[in-house]
């Protein structure tokens, strides 16, 4: 992992020898992820969009992260974005110690060894800049994701039951996190 002006940035070769690079997201990343996000959202699965961003959007949401001094990483997968991490931090002073989790990889990134890499630089990233908790949720129907959560040291804090409907079921969503002082 290299540290360039307070930015992470982590290269590696994935399962299929494709070059992999974690790097902040750039302006110029926006058209690739609202079209990534498109093909995810019309699959119906385990992410909580009902629509893309528009570019606008995008381009909005990519100033305010870095403003607010978030992690907004992007998943370049031999030159297009593929995915993306981010934590947003508390934004109360009561709650500036902990971060909320979101990740997705496009289909054709999955399966490749990259969400073990997602996890390796998002810890990095939120134990330089101090939090105490990383919390995140996941459906109880991707068991993919829950166990890589586990294995990296989440623990399942809670549960609402039956809380999204995905592909003509009900699946519960399940509250984890992660807690730095005792994994460190």
């Amino acid at each position: 992992m290299i540290t360039t002006e307070d930015q992470l940035i982590m290269t590696f070769t994935a399962k299929d020898e494709s070059i992999v690079t974690l790097r902040p997201v750039q302006k110029s990343d926006a058209y690739d992820i609202t079209d990534s996000v498109s093909s995810i959202v019309s699959n119906g699965a385990f992410i909580q969009k009902e629509r893309p961003r528009t570019l606008e959007e995008e381009y909005a949401f990519i100033e305010e992260m870095k403003e607010k001094d978030n992690m907004y990483i992007v998943v370049d997968v031999d030159g297009s974005s593929r995915g993306i991490a981010r934590v947003i931090r508390g934004e109360l002073k009561m709650k500036e110690h902990t971060g909320l989790f979101r990740t997705w990889l496009h289909p054709e990134a999955q399966g490749k060894g990259i969400g073990k890499k997602l996890m390796e630089y998002t810890l990095e990233w939120c134990r330089i800049h101090q939090l105490r908790k990383l919390c995140l949720t996941v459906f109880s129907s991707n068991q993919i994701a829950k166990s890589l959560y586990e294995k990296y040291g989440f623990i399942v804090e809670g549960i609402q039951k039956e809380q999204a409907f995905l592909n003509g079921e009900y699946v519960d969503e399940i509250f984890m996190a992660y807690f730095f002082k005792e994994n460190n």
